[in-house]
């Protein structure tokens, strides 16, 4: 085994030609069995890798689709991603996922990479205004699909639940359990998708006659169980005629440290004591102590449509870009209607 062996050495190896070699990686249905078979044992015996980045910065672009999304630790987003990937392997791509954590200069510096590495195509879940720097890519030839996100433009796709009906679902459903007394719990406000819930969650209420401001606001500083834990002690304390009968968090992950907090460390009944709701029906809702109920988003199939748009795009089709938007379902399960 030769360490770093280039195609010269596999040529030199075989006996052949190193246009022969090339024809065996990139053509083989031009090259004798015989000779494709020295050569590929040639391979074997001096553990040749194919130098993929060269090959790219050649052809111009890879066959790697970049996926910056804002919080890998969210099984939302591991959902989404799963269903990218399979449509990504169907047309012989694959995805490169990147965590931007919600920091606005990693999300540039992940655009960065994939643009220095001549990506397929770029998705991304956006957590701050990066409108400029994904039309400089598009102006460099590499397409990119918001996900999660509404389109800056009509320039770009897009994919995405209808967050503002979720969040009017969501508190339509409590007011049908007879809730008066609603809390939501969500943030940071900057994240489109928790403004969007909760503006539809102040629909609802205007709709019922109880006025946009009926709803009680509990920021948090990220979408996390740690966050939804930290709220929960604080709702705990209220006493209970001042108390929310209901709340509606902005995520699952939030709603389940919620739980965490009301129902285990406080004794707490859910829903007896406070209805809960959370978005996104991740694996864990059905499955949480009081299963959880929650607004479904169909995750992995929009990860799967913003993969087929993006590959159609980097293949030239395509002409009109397209916003889409998927609509979301309501799942009630016990801490709603137990």
């Amino acid at each position: 085994m030769i360490r770093g062996a280039s195609v010269k050495d596999v040529a030199v190896h075989a006996k052949v030609s190193i246009g022969t070699v090339s024809n065996v990686l990139n053509q083989p249905e031009k090259v004798s069995d015989a000779t494709r078979e020295r050569v590929q044992a040639s391979i074997a015996a001096l553990g040749f890798v194919r130098n993929e980045s060269a090959r790219h910065l050649r052809a111009g672009q890879s066959k790697t689709i970049g996926f910056v999304v804002l919080d890998v630790s969210n099984p939302f987003f591991t959902d989404v991603a799963r269903g990218a990937e399979r449509a990504a392997r169907d047309a012989g791509s694959s995805v490169l996922i990147a965590n931007s954590g919600e920091h606005g200069e990693r999300e540039l510096d992940y655009l960065d990479l994939f643009e220095e590495q001549r990506a397929q195509g770029v998705l991304i879940s956006p957590g701050g205004d990066v409108a400029a720097r994904l039309s400089a890519l598009r102006d460099r030839g590499i397409p990119t699909v918001l996900v999660d996100s509404p389109s800056p433009s009509t320039d770009f796709s897009s994919v995405q639940t209808n967050d503002v009906a979720g969040g009017r679902i969501a508190v339509d459903h409590l007011l049908e359990a007879g809730r008066t007394s609603i809390a939501f719990v969500g943030g940071p406000l900057k994240l489109h998708q928790v403004r969007d819930r909760l503006a539809g969650a102040r629909m609802a209420l205007s709709s019922a006659d109880l006025g946009e401001d009926a709803i009680r606001v509990w920021e948090t500083v990220a979408p996390t169980v740690e966050e939804g834990r930290r709220v929960g002690f604080l709702l705990a304390e209220i006493p209970p005629g001042d108390r929310p009968d209901a709340v509606f968090a902005a995520n699952d992950l939030l709603a389940i440290g919620l739980m965490q907090a009301l129902l285990l460390e406080r004794q707490l009944d859910i829903p007896g004591d406070i209805a809960l709701i959370g978005y996104d029906d991740i694996g864990w809702a059905k499955s949480a102590v009081v299963p959880l109920s929650s607004v479904r988003q169909p995750s992995e199939l929009i990860g799967e449509t913003a993969a087929r748009l993006l590959i159609e795009e980097s293949l030239g089709g395509g002409s009109a870009h397209q916003q889409l938007q998927f609509t979301p379902v309501l799942v009630a399960r016990a801490s709603t209607v137990g």
